[in-house]
Formats: C-alpha cells, structure tokens, sequence
C-alpha cells in the first residue's frame, strides 16, 4: 500500500505544480504585510532582550499571515489604475478615451444633467454611495438611486438652498434654505424646522454621534443632536468671517469627527462640541482667506486651499507643512484611495499620491464649479457647478472592497432598519470627539507618590493624635470606667495612633544607615588595602 501511494504521488506532477504555485503567491501576499525585512538578531547578545525580539517578529509574521488570507478572500476585487504606455502621460487621457474601455454599469457613471436656470449646485453622496442628494442654489432639490440611475423624489422649496447634507442614512437629509435649516425625507416631506440654526451657509453631521453641525456667515457654530432635538452647544468662533467661498470652509475630520474652519484671515481652526476655545489652531494661508479644507481618510493628512494660490498638504501630527502646490482652487476631496481632487472655475484636476497630477478635466466655458464631492466605493467624481451636476470616472479612486456591516450599497430595508437600531445603541456622547480617538479605552498610568518631608510626617502624626484623644469610649459598670482606666484607654489609643509613624521613621533611618554602609564598603573596595585603615579611622 505505501509504494502505491508513492507511485500515484509521482504520476500526478500538477498537484505539485500547483501546490508550489500556491505557495509562492502566498509568500508574496505576505509580503505586502510584513514590516519590512526580518531583523538579524545574532548581533543582539543579550538572551532575554533576543527573545523577546524574536517572539515579536514571530507576532507580526503571524498577522502578516492572517491579513494575506484576509485579503485573498475577503476582498477579491483590485482597483484599477489608469496606466500609461512609453513616454505617455495619464494627465493626457480625457473622458471620451476612457468611456470605451471600461464596463457598461461604469460608462454609465459618466453624464452630464443640466440646469441652466437652477443652480449653482452643492451634492452629497450616502455612506454606502449608493444614493445621492443634490441641492440647486434656486431652490432645487433632487434624490437619485445611482445604481437604477432613477430619480426617487425631486421638488422645489422656492427658497435658496445653500448647502444639503444626508443624515445618519438616505431616508433623511437636512437642507440650508433662507432662513432655518429644514429636515425632508425621502418622499420629500418637511419632518422639522430647525430654528435655532437660523440663515446657515454650511452644514454637517458626525455619524458616531448623531450631531448635526452648522455654522453661519459670522462664524457662529452650533451642534445639535438629531435623536432628542437638544442643542448641544451653540457658540461663536469669536475668529471672525469664514473665507470668501463660504460653502466650503467647514470640513468634518472623520477619523475623529472634529469640525476645521477656514476663516477670512487665513486661519484654520478645529473645534468640538464640547469646548467653547478651539481644540487646534494654526495660519494656513498668512492674511488670505481659506477657501477649502479636505482631510484624507486616515485623518493625519489635511489639504487646504487659500485666496493666495496655493494647495497645502499638512501633517496634523507632526504640525507641519508636507508639500505646497500651486494653483487656486475653491473646493478640495481626498478620495477613499487617498487621491486628492482640486476645482477652479471650469478646471478640475486629480493627484495621486497627493504629489503627481493623474487626472486632468476641463468642462465646457461658462461652467463655474461650486463642489467636488468622491462617490464612496466608486471610481466616480462628482462636480456640482453653476449649470447643474457632471460625474466623470477616476479609476482607482474608490474603494474595490465594500464591508457590508458599515455600508452595504444593496441593502434590503430590513437590513437598513437593523443597521439603524445597531447605530442608535452604539451612539457615541459628544466628550469622545478628540484629537486622538485611539485614547479611548486607555488606562491611565498611576503617578507615583514622592517620598513625604518630615514636616508632612510630624502634620499627619499630630493630626492621628488629635483624633486619638478626641475618641469617645462607651460606658461601663462596676468600676470599668473610672478616669484613671478612660485615662489609661486614651494613652494606649495615642500610642497606636503613633506607632505606623515611629515604625517608618525607624525603617527610613535603617535605609539610610545602611546605604552609608554600603557606600563606606564600596569605598573600602576601591582603595588598596594599605589605605583601608585610614578610611576606618576617619569613619
């Protein structure tokens, strides 16, 4: 039996081919996830400290080896990238090349609605990107599935609508209009009148806490909490006017959910709903005003545009500046793949890897760009301009790999309904919006005591006294309690309440002796011994 199984072993090759081949790729899978080369440790002589490091590379060989399984089947789907042959220039490729070469449901994504009369306009996609909300400067407000590519509701408040924000899912949205902030639903019927908000020209909501924020023309910043109606704070950024392109100079940071300002002087400040002072504070643009704020995904990379004609590129974490583009632009998105895309006027321009321009689109003239807005988990950018909306494809920009636990695009309504109860129960309070939300959870370090003076002593001695004679002893019969047994009962009462205390002075000046001692003989130890006893007699 064994050498028939040895025979069928070497008559089937292709198991071994393939086998080899499996391995191989998933040596190289391992390899996205592992840091770098693995260390030499024979340098390191020192046992204990060699295998711990040792123990931790094995760690992370083992994560490295869990994330490559992870990816292999869990997220099958690569995104794509635009990749140019020879001497050719990504910048270089329009939309009508594109068009042709992609899929039919991608192609679709490219179009162009027109609305001469009723815009500008301002969009806003869902969390799953599955639907979208736009909003005409005229009054025009429109919901649209983009997966059937149908219009769901669209109607007209005959109001001017400055900005239009989905709320926790696309069966809410809030719109600016004139005077207050109004709620609609999907069939577009008014749900409420947010009045406290008054003329609002920005809006945005933080999903983890349900908080819709807004803030007005005089810099006045109000969070408000969608599931009870209370006002959360309402204050004002005492930094003067926002910038000149009010409707985009108030960003929300969703790695932890802080609310950037941009201000009429170049300033850019961080705020939450709990501090009345800015938490961050800095001068992006030196006496410029600030005309668009964008945070990159991983929230550490924040994007500014100024009226002086430069894009910055900040590290929050290092407080810097990374890389200073030129060019003016009056709305800014970082993409889910981190691409960063800039608008001015009829031009839009988008950077991979935040540094070489990849793609490059010029509308038709007299098209004045209002919003820039990423569709989520799509290789889609959406314009809204001055004659209504555009969408063009940007391969690469969206995320392949959609998790269906946060933002499932083909949700049933059970499965939104579930989705909105697990939100409702996981809501987080406003106190856990800071700059590092990995804090939360942490066990502060205990501070360790310094060693109490000897008037601390002789305080909290005196202090164990006084209480000792004031305690008060229960009576007794037949003599038991005479004043010279109170009397006696006081004193031994007084000597336990000083016994701790001599204890630790007695122990404190053995410590001290002994480490005199200890200092003598190591003293005794460096001289040579015919000096010694010289040492002993001056000791």
């Amino acid at each position: 039996m064994g050498s028939k199984v040895v025979n069928e072993g070497l008559m089937n090759p292709m198991f071994s081919v393939e086998h080899q081949e499996n391995v191989e790729e998933e040596e190289i899978n391992v390899k996205k996830f592992l840091r770098g080369e693995v260390a030499d440790f024979k340098v390191v002589r020192d046992k204990k400290l060699k295998g711990q490091l040792e123990l931790r590379e094995e760690l992370y060989r083992k994560c490295a080896k869990a994330a490559a399984k992870a990816d292999k089947w869990l997220m099958p789907s690569e995104g794509g990238f635009l990749e140019p042959e020879g001497i050719e220039k990504t910048w270089r490729i329009r939309q009508e090349a594109i068009g042709p070469e992609v899929d039919i449901l991608s192609k679709k994504n490219q179009y162009d609605i027109v609305f001469p009369e009723l815009g500008p306009y301002t969009l806003d996609f869902s969390m799953n990107g599955r639907y979208m909300v736009a909003a005409g400067e005229k009054g025009h407000l429109a919901l649209m599935d983009l997966k059937k590519m149908d219009i769901i509701k669209e109607f007209q408040v005959r109001e001017t609508v400055r900005d239009v924000v989905f709320l926790h899912n696309e069966k809410l949205f809030a719109a600016a209009q004139t005077k207050y902030v109004y709620m609609y639903n999907d069939s577009g019927t008014e749900m409420h009148c947010l009045k406290e908000h008054g003329a609002v020209s920005r809006l945005q909501f933080l999903r983890k806490q349900f908080l819709l924020t807004s803030i007005n023309k005089i810099g006045q910043l109000n969070f408000q909490d969608i599931t009870t109606g209370k006002m959360i704070s309402n204050f004002r950024t005492g930094l003067g006017p926002l910038g000149r392109s009010v409707s985009d100079t108030m960003q929300v940071n969703r790695f932890n959910n802080e609310v950037a300002v941009g201000h009429s002087k170049g300033e850019v400040s961080m705020w939450k709903p709990t501090s009345a002072v800015p938490i961050y504070s800095r001068p992006c643009h030196m006496e410029y005003p600030v005309t668009a704020i964008a945070f990159h995904s991983n929230g550490h990379l924040m994007a500014t545009a100024g009226m002086d004609k430069k894009i910055k590129l900040w590290d929050l974490r290092k407080h810097e500046v990374l890389q200073t583009l030129p060019g003016h632009a009056n709305s800014l998105d970082f993409s889910q793949k981190g691409m960063l895309s800039a608008a001015s006027g009829s031009y839009v321009q988008v950077f991979k890897d935040v540094f070489s321009t990849y793609v490059n689109h010029s509308m038709p003239k007299g098209y004045q760009t209002k919003k820039l807005l990423f569709r989520p988990y799509e290789d889609v950018l959406a314009i809204g301009h001055s004659m209504g909306w555009s969408s063009i494809l940007v391969p690469g920009s969206g995320e392949p790999n959609f998790d269906s636990w946060v933002a499932n695009p083909f949700e049933t309504r059970k499965q939104r309904n579930e989705k909105e109860v697990r939100a409702l129960l996981d809501k987080l309070p406003p106190e856990t919006i800071m700059m590092d939300p990995t804090t939360i959870g942490c066990v502060n370090p205990t501070r360790k005591r310094g060693m109490p003076s000897q008037q601390e002593r002789d305080a909290e001695m005196k202090a164990a006294v006084k209480g000792a004679k004031n305690l008060s002893f229960k009576k007794k019969t037949k003599g038991r309690s005479k004043p010279s047994k109170m009397a006696k009962k006081k004193q031994q009462a007084i000597i336990i309440a000083k016994k701790p205390f001599l204890e630790q002075q007695t122990k404190d000046e053995k410590d001290l002796l002994s480490k005199k001692k200890r200092k003598r003989i190591g003293e005794e130890i460096r001289l040579p011994k015919t000096f010694r006893r010289f040492s002993e007699a001056i000791g």
